[in-house]
């Protein structure tokens, strides 16, 4: 069996649930897979999200507004 039809078939299974509990089970089955996938982050990119996180608890960050007004000062001509 190909793997569409596989797919397919666990949607509608998964249509028929009525049972919380099983819900319950493969949400948490997706969470872990997201949070594997996560883990395919290389080094570098772990990094700059720290980075980014620590700036943000640092307070260096700037509105929406204030970057549109950075940047259409430094890029005049995109901002015709």
């Amino acid at each position: 069996m190909d793997i569409q039809t596989e797919k397919l078939e666990l949607i509608k299974w998964v249509a028929e649930i009525d049972d919380y509990r099983i819900i319950k089970q493969i949400k948490t089955l997706q969470r872990s897979n997201r949070e594997d996938a996560s883990s395919d982050l290389t080094n570098a990119e772990k990094s700059a999200i720290d980075e980014g996180l620590r700036s943000i608890q640092e307070g260096r960050v700037k509105s929406h507004d204030e970057v549109k007004k950075i940047t259409g000062e430094k890029f005049r001509d995109l901002f015709k």
